[in-house]
């Protein structure tokens, strides 16, 4: 059952979500971040869905219909920005490093303790400074639009393990591998390759946290190396596998 915690209205939420719980598709008036001081958050729009293990923060523009998943216990952490600090942050959903500090801010903005108008203001640019320094992290799922696109993404996502190319997912969903290269770069930016790996990796995050091994999720992801899985997660998460493993199973202050 959903827990939530609201210290002022379009200001500070604190939301505990259980194991799987989702949140259904809404929009706000304002723009905001999302913080999972524990487990794993998904974030899905009609553009794609971003994924944030607890050292990233998820930013939300004003207005863009999402919805919210979560992968292990949750901690939910909600700050929204005045417009005049939401213009600091990107114009489209990101995915961004939360750095210590920005993690210690946001924990005091959402905790029990009220604080007055001025101190969560300045707690918000402490947050905006820190966490705007460092580039959005690759941690985006674009999600295609073409009849033939989805039909291959559902057979990739049904069956991480398989080792099928392009051109052997093409002859099941009838259409060539040089249409479906140009498709994929058109619709998602990516090759195909770079969108399996984004995949794979979000895949990687959520079973982690659900506790299965560092080799059992990289067999399970597709990976038949677990030397080569641990490379290209450190890559886009910034730790090894283990490492964020014992991060999101810790607990965290709520």
């Amino acid at each position: 059952m959903t827990e939530t915690r609201h210290t002022s209205l379009e200001a500070e939420q604190v939301h505990l979500l259980g194991h799987d719980e989702r949140t259904p598709t809404h929009s706000h008036p304002r723009g905001h971040l999302v913080y999972p001081a524990r487990g794993v958050l998904a974030l899905v729009t009609s553009e794609g869905s971003w994924i944030a293990p607890s050292n990233r923060i998820v930013w939300i523009p004003a207005g863009y219909a999402h919805r919210h998943r979560a992968h292990g216990a949750t901690d939910m952490r909600v700050v929204f920005m005045p417009p005049a600090m939401a213009t600091l942050l990107p114009a489209h959903p990101a995915v961004l490093a939360m750095t210590s500090l920005a993690r210690e801010a946001t924990l005091a903005l959402t905790g029990p303790e009220r604080r007055t108008a001025p101190v969560r203001a300045r707690l918000r640019r402490v947050i905006i400074d820190d966490i705007v320094a460092a580039p959005e992290q690759p941690l985006h799922l674009p999600e295609p639009h073409d009849d033939r696109l989805r039909a291959l993404t559902r057979l990739v996502e049904d069956d991480m393990s398989s080792p099928d190319t392009l051109a052997d997912l093409g002859r099941r969903v009838g259409a060539s591998e040089r249409t479906l290269s140009r498709l994929f770069h058109a619709e998602t930016g990516m090759s195909f390759r770079q969108w399996r790996t984004q995949l794979r990796i979000h895949r990687a995050l959520i079973l982690l946290a659900d506790g299965l091994s560092v080799i059992d999720t990289a067999l399970a992801c597709g990976w038949a190396n677990p030397s080569a899985f641990i490379d290209i997660f450190t890559a886009h998460v910034g730790e090894t596998p283990g490492r964020y493993q014992r991060s999101v199973s810790a607990v965290t202050p709520s």
